[in-house]
């Protein structure tokens, strides 16, 4: 169904105006950019100090300590998940998905950086390791570890449906969060923000610009793999939608469970240092 629109006659000049080409908004060719080779490097003869069980349906928190690496890991079925990241000792420094958006595009894998909000804004974590790196965009647009989609929220499927629903990644990632901080939930919520979608696989339709979703690729032994380039605290949510075929924010989807390992190398990669919040002078002007 096409949205919508005002009848408009087409100026003359319609298909000229159309023709212009796009220019990229944010040029990337002076960020600096992550050594993925001294990172693959230091993973060699590193440790597994800690692991974390999502249920199907519920979200956990994990801590990384900076210099650390973290995975994601598809152990049971065909799972997506949405995650959060903060500043282990800042929740107000949060992972900022449309600024990473803008910088890396819509979908994310090896080498992309995940960035933090204003006005810290420095790499939180870099993905140092993609195994469904091999599906690029299908023929529908879709792709996977998007940044565009934001997270199911309650209040949106109370809109939609008129029903409450409490297992959304929003409240999941609430009832995480205050339960790993000891502070209610109305207190935290503030800082549930909108995520990484680990495993799913989405786009935007070309007729009428919807963001969809379709079956995720992943299978059991996936993962998705970070750095991380500050001290976090992370929250990740195993989406009610399982691999999102057919909905979300119900129970009528298969789900499974996801595991986050967090391993310790035993060195920093060759010439790392973690980054510091951003150096702008925050004056704004005279």
């Amino acid at each position: 169904m096409k949205k919508a629109r005002n009848e408009v006659t087409q100026p003359q000049d319609a298909g000229e105006r159309r023709r212009i080409p796009p220019v990229i908004c944010y040029p990337v060719d002076t960020l600096p950019r992550p050594d993925l080779v001294a990172y693959q490097t230091a993973r060699e003869g590193w440790r597994k100090v800690d692991e974390v069980v999502v249920p199907p349906r519920e979200a956990r928190c994990f801590s990384v300590p900076a210099g650390f690496f973290f995975r994601i890991v598809s152990i049971e079925g065909p799972q997506v998940g949405d995650l959060n990241l903060w500043a282990a000792q800042d929740l107000d420094e949060r992972f900022f998905s449309g600024k990473t958006r803008a910088l890396h595009g819509t979908h994310l894998s090896t080498g992309d950086q995940l960035w933090s909000c204003l006005p810290y804004l420095r790499p939180m974590a870099t993905i140092t390791y993609d195994t469904l790196d091999w599906y690029g965009f299908d023929e529908f647009g879709g792709s996977v570890h998007d940044v565009i989609g934001t997270r199911c929220d309650p209040y949106t499927h109370k809109l939609l449906s008129g029903h409450e629903y409490h297992h959304c990644c929003h409240s999941n990632l609430t009832r995480a969060l205050a339960d790993r901080v000891g502070r209610p939930r109305e207190a935290v919520e503030v800082a549930v923000h909108d995520v990484l979608n680990v495993f799913m696989c989405t786009g935007f339709t070309r007729d009428t610009g919807q963001y969809f979703m379709k079956a995720s690729p992943v299978r059991p032994g996936d993962y998705l793999e970070f750095f991380a380039e500050i001290d976090l605290l992370g929250a990740l949510s195993a989406c009610p939608g399982g691999d999102c075929s057919s909905e979300h924010s119900s129970d009528a989807a298969a789900c499974h469970p996801l595991l986050v390992e967090i391993y310790e190398p035993k060195a920093a990669p060759a010439g790392w240092t973690s980054p510091p919040r951003n150096g702008y002078s925050r004056r704004h002007g005279d």
